[in-house]
């Protein structure tokens, strides 16, 4: 137990300085872009005739309101400070509205969207890929041909064309939006109803995608396993197909179990385009808004969640392979 104690300290010192270096550039990045964003606030503000001294005042007010007439590095530890007190700042291009907010708003729509097609994707994929690698044969020579197109193609064009053709062609789904805007939120079932229906286009979208790399590693993993030499010893041993299966399942899942915790922490920004080409109202829309508009704090709470998302989902298996794999078990005593 100590020696595993030792193990999560170490990774969690790791961690901990990844995300101080994601928190710096998080910060550095969007102020190398070049641009004024108060230029652009106060242009948006003051549109009409306004004498040119009152636009200054104004943009000098909001400058000093943003904090961005002191130096870069008091900048950057006023913006450590507010992160510790879960205060993200105040969007420039949506004034007055807060990035808590707008990340409070955004947030739901990416994960209801995001975390549903991952794991249906990760789940079906799998089987499919286990399935083809036991019985080979026809089922086989079909699922890697096409799990490979599939997984070649990118969210976005796959987006486009599922968008055109059920969309603009057919016109079974909407073309954008999280729902109608004739509609309000609620929890009725118009809304609901309406709600599935602008989401089954992004969400099949995402599953193909995921299903197609899913199979094809799951399949790899499982032909290599049924190749090794603990596999022929079973056998030899007289050994059930069924227990013999489910070694080889064990063994071929720990890396697709690291590629589910990597899609679940980058799930936050995973699929920007498509957010964008179906104008759903989740995080990576917010973010593109955010760098379009130059918005530094919209874009730094964007960024900073998908960082830390990121983070946990990688520190999160790191304890569970340490856990369950016997390898950095032994890893673990060597080192002691």
């Amino acid at each position: 137990m100590r020696k595993f104690t030792r193990y999560i300290l170490q990774k969690f010192s790791w961690y901990l300085l990844a995300f101080f270096l994601a928190l710096f550039l998080n910060f550095l990045l969007p102020r190398l872009v070049p641009g004024d964003p108060i230029s652009v606030l106060v242009s948006q503000m003051m549109s009409g005739a306004v004498t040119s001294e009152a636009q200054e005042r104004v943009y000098q007010s909001f400058i000093q309101e943003f904090g961005l007439d002191k130096p870069f590095f008091v900048q950057f530890f006023t913006y450590v400070g507010n992160v510790f007190k879960g205060n993200l700042g105040t969007s420039f291009s949506l004034y007055p509205l807060s990035v808590n907010k707008i990340m409070a708003d955004a947030l739901p729509w990416t994960l209801f969207l995001q975390f549903p097609a991952i794991i249906v994707g990760w789940i079906v994929g799998n089987l499919l890929g286990a399935f083809a690698a036991y019985r080979k044969g026809n089922f086989d020579r079909i699922l890697f041909p096409v799990a490979l197109f599939i997984n070649s193609v990118p969210y976005y064009c796959l987006a486009i064309i599922l968008l055109y053709v059920f969309g603009v062609y057919l016109r079974w789904f909407p073309i954008g939006g999280g729902y109608s805007r004739t509609l309000l939120p609620s929890w009725s079932w118009p809304f609901i109803v309406d709600v599935l229906h602008h989401y089954f286009l992004p969400f099949i979208s995402i599953v193909l995608v995921t299903i197609g790399g899913q199979a094809i590693g799951m399949r790899e993993m499982a032909i290599y396993e049924l190749n090794t030499d603990y596999v022929t010893y079973c056998k030899m041993l007289g050994m059930g197909d069924r227990k013999i299966q489910s070694y080889v399942f064990r063994n071929a899942m720990l890396p697709q179990i690291t590629g589910l915790a990597i899609s679940l922490g980058t799930m936050v920004g995973g699929s920007l385009i498509t957010e964008i080409v179906f104008g759903y109202p989740g995080i990576g829309s917010t973010l593109f808004n955010g760098i379009r508009r130059l918005d530094y704090p919209l874009i730094q709470g964007s960024t900073l969640i998908i960082a830390l998302t990121v983070l946990a989902a990688n520190f999160i298996i790191d304890i569970v392979y340490g856990l369950i794999d016997p390898r950095i078990k032994a890893a673990q005593v060597e080192g002691s």
